[in-house]
């Protein structure tokens, strides 16, 4: 589940860039708000898919550390 939740969020990251090229060649858009925007939302989607998809651990230190009481 995680995995495909983040899949999907790398799949975001790619239509928001695809949008953002295709509005520029257009141009009605304010160019340097629209760069700033889509670059902002396709670093925090790719970021966040990127980091679900990763294969390791979420809490690396419980196996490492045992705990003496």
């Amino acid at each position: 589940m995680r995995k495909e939740f983040g899949k999907w969020l790398m799949d975001i990251a790619k239509y928001i860039a695809t949008a953002v090229i295709l509005s520029s060649v257009f141009g009605e858009v304010e160019p340097l708000l629209l760069y700033i925007g889509g670059t902002i939302a396709v670093l925090s989607t790719l970021t966040v898919g990127l980091f679900l998809v990763s294969d390791r651990p979420l809490n690396r230190n419980r196996n490492n550390n045992p705990q003496t009481d």
